[in-house]
């Protein structure tokens, strides 16, 4: 079965709101342990998140502000010339609650969304983590990185059975009964024969597909070559 975004999440996610001062945002980063928090509206609705980062940017510019006269360091100049809009970084700087220092909006994901269509949105956004919201846009968790990498910690055995069972077993329309399964490290290795070509090819990359498959070894042979390509 796929894994979703609910079947990993964490739903005990601390948030804030709009007018929540700098100093308690920083305080529920720390309590938390965590890196980042969505900032949701009265009715819960995520409106944006707020970061390490967001606030650490007051840092950097705090002497700008209080003329100290501090110059922020080259990396942080760097960021602000390369940024869409040069005085955003400034105005993160300056703010002092959530809605005036948060990211908005929030890259968020349904929790019925596969585990890879996550890991695709953090990677195509540049996030370590993603908030999780209903059709209503209201918060239900978090997923994270370290979230998405638990699907490969699964057993071997549990990754054999699926494999035996829900693909070779049920999924193909084909004479499975000769086929080995076995699984080491989350690389499932295929041996055996089936009559023809193209059902090893499907047998193959459905096995793939398995939530914390690894890699797939196919050492399977056929008796009927039913698809273009050279045969073995």
């Amino acid at each position: 079965m796929r894994t979703t975004v609910k079947d990993v999440m964490t739903t005990e996610v601390a948030s804030v709101n709009g007018s929540t001062p700098f100093k308690d945002i920083a305080e529920v980063l720390i309590a938390h342990g965590v890196s980042a928090v969505p900032v949701v509206d009265g009715d819960n609705h995520v409106i944006g998140v707020v970061s390490e980062a967001d606030l650490l940017r007051k840092q950097e510019f705090r002497d700008q502000y209080y003329e100290e006269g501090y110059r922020p360091p080259l990396r942080a100049r760097l960021r602000q010339r390369i940024a869409e809009d040069g005085g955003k970084a400034r105005r993160k700087a300056a703010g002092d609650t959530a809605a005036a220092l948060m990211t908005a909006p929030a890259v968020t994901v349904p929790p019925d969304a596969s585990v890879v269509a996550a890991a695709r949105a953090m990677d195509e956004h540049g996030v370590k983590r993603l908030v999780v919201v209903a059709e209503d846009g209201t918060l239900e968790g978090v997923v994270s990185r370290h979230d998405l990498l638990r699907i490969f910690v699964r057993p071997d055995a549990d990754i054999a059975d699926e494999v035996r069972e829900d693909v070779l077993g049920r999924s193909l329309w084909a004479d499975t009964g000769d086929v080995q399964v076995s699984v080491r490290h989350g690389i499932v290795t295929l041996g055996g024969t089936m009559e023809r070509r193209s059902d090893c090819v499907v047998a193959v990359r459905m096995a793939g597909r398995v939530d914390g498959v690894v890699d797939v070894v196919d050492d399977l042979t056929w008796t009927r070559d039913d698809t273009p390509g050279p045969a073995r």
